[in-house]
C-alpha cells in the first residue's frame, strides 16, 4: 500500500490540542467515536493482550458531576491564574487561557471518552500499565483530527480519580489514564507547533552526542558532528544570562579552557571578538583561538563562532530556555568545515575518524558538564 506522505505528514504534525475550538453545539455520533477507538486497538499493547477500556460519557448529569471533580482537582485553581494572567505578558498565557476554558466548559463538551486499563501500577517506576495505553489513546487522537474532530489530552481528573471511580462504577483493579473530551472542531486549519529541529534533540549512539547533517556518511566532518549537554536550574533566565554572557565564566570549571579576553568590545555583542587560551596536560599543548559573537539575544542565546565567523573550526552556543522551575540551560559544540586540530587528525588517520571524534567528543562532554554544574551552583547561590 502506497501512503499519501504529504497527508499522512499534516495528520501528524496538526493533530493539535483543541479546547478553545471545540464545537460545544454540534452532537458526535456514537459510531464516529467507535470506529475511532477501533482503529486506537490497533495500537500495540504489552504481551497482545487487550487491557484497555473505554468510557463514554454522554449523561449531561454525570458529566457535570465529573466536571466539577475536574475543578475540585486543580481546574478552578487553573481558572483563578488564568484571569490573574489575562493581559500580561506572560510567556504561558494563552496556555492557560485555554486551559482554563476547558475546566469552565467541561460539562458542556458533547463527549467525554475516558481511557482505561486493567491492572493497578506497581510503583516501581516503570511505564508499566501505560505504554499499554499511551499510544493508543494518541491514535485515538489521530482518528478524530482525520474526521474533523478535536480533543485535548488532559489528566487533571486524576486528582480526584477515587471519587470518579465511584461517580461512573470503575471497578477496582482499573486504572484511569487520560480523559478525552471529544467534540467537532470549529475550523480544521490548524498548524504544526514550534518544535525545535530533530538534530537538536537526537543523540547519536552515546547521550549527547549530535549530527547536523545526518545522512552524510561518508565524511564525519562534513556530518557538522557536536555535543549538546543540558541542566535545570532553579533561577530566572536573566540571572543565568549574566552568567553565560561573561566569557570567562567556563574558565572557572573546565580543565581545557583558561580564559579569554575581548579584542574590540568590552562585552558580549554581535560581531565582537575575543581571544580565547586553552589548555590540554593530555597532550601537552597550549593554543589561542579567536572567536566572534554570531548571535547575542539577551536573555535567551549567545553564540560564538571559532577561528572565523563565517566558516568556522568549531560553533558554540548557549541557550536559555525558561521553564516553570527556572531555567533549562543548554550548551552546543559543533565541529566545523574549518579544520581544527581534531579535523586535521582525522583527515590524517582517515581509518581512525571515528575513534578520534568520539575521544574529543567525550572531552568536551566532560568540560561541558563541569561548566553547567558550575554555573547551576552559582546561579542557584546567586551568588
Amino acid at each position: 500500500m502506497d501512503f499519501d506522505l504529504e497527508q499522512a505528514d499534516a495528520l501528524l504534525s496538526t493533530t493539535r490540542a483543541v479546547r478553545k475550538r471545540l464545537d460545544l453545539e454540534r452532537d458526535v455520533p456514537d459510531e464516529l467515536i467507535l470506529r475511532c477507538i477501533e482503529l486506537a486497538e490497533q495500537a500495540p499493547s504489552g504481551g497482545d493482550v487487550s487491557s484497555r477500556r473505554w468510557l463514554i460519557i454522554r449523561d449531561q448529569e454525570r458529566k457535570s458531576q465529573l466536571a466539577n471533580l475536574y475543578r475540585a482537582a486543580g481546574g478552578s485553581g487553573i481558572i483563578e491564574t488564568a484571569d490573574e494572567r489575562r493581559g500580561s505578558d506572560h510567556p504561558k498565557r494563552r496556555v492557560l487561557d485555554s486551559a482554563a476554558h476547558l475546566a469552565a466548559n467541561l460539562e458542556r463538551v458533547p463527549v467525554l471518552v475516558l481511557a482505561t486499563v486493567w491492572g493497578v501500577h506497581d510503583g516501581s517506576g516503570k511505564p508499566g500499565l501505560f505504554d499499554s495505553v499511551i499510544q493508543s489513546a494518541w491514535s485515538f487522537c489521530l482518528a478524530l483530527r482525520s474526521r474533523g474532530l478535536g480533543s485535548a489530552w488532559t489528566t487533571m481528573h486524576l486528582g480526584k480519580s477515587e471519587e470518579i471511580a465511584e461517580l461512573l462504577g470503575i471497578p477496582e483493579g482499573v486504572t484511569q489514564v487520560v480523559l478525552l473530551p471529544v467534540a467537532w472542531t470549529l475550523g480544521t486549519d490548524f498548524k504544526p507547533a514550534h518544535r525545535r529541529p530533530a538534530s537538536e534533540i537526537v543523540w547519536y549512539d552515546r547521550w549527547g552526542y549530535t549530527k547536523e547533517k545526518a545522512g552524510e556518511t561518508e565524511n564525519l566532518i562534513k556530518s557538522g558532528p557536536g555535543v549538546t549537554v543540558e541542566i535545570d536550574i532553579a533561577a530566572q533566565p536573566e540571572r543565568v544570562w549574566n552568567l553565560v554572557s561573561d566569557i570567562n565564566i567556563s574558565a572557572r570549571f573546565s580543565r581545557e579552557f583558561q580564559g579569554a579576553d575581548w579584542i574590540d568590545s568590552d562585552g558580549p555583542k554581535e560581531g565582537a571578538s575575543f581571544q580565547g587560551r586553552n589548555k590540554r596536560t593530555d597532550v601537552n599543548r597550549e593554543w589561542e583561538t579567536k572567536s566572534w559573537v554570531v548571535e547575542c539575544d539577551p536573555p535567551n542565546i549567545f553564540a560564538w563562532n571559532v577561528n572565523d565567523p563565517n566558516e568556522p573550526s568549531a560553533r558554540w552556543r548557549f541557550e536559555l530556555e525558561k521553564i516553570p522551575s527556572g531555567t533549562r540551560l543548554r550548551q552546543r559544540f559543533i565541529l566545523g568545515q574549518r579544520l581544527s586540530a581534531t579535523g586535521t587528525a582525522m583527515v590524517e588517520k582517515p581509518e581512525q575518524a571515528g575513534q578520534i571524534l568520539a575521544s574529543r567528543q567525550e572531552q568536551h562532554r566532560g568540560n561541558m558538564m563541569l561548566n553547567l554544574q558550575g554555573i547551576k551552583e552559582i546561579a542557584e547561590q546567586g551568588s
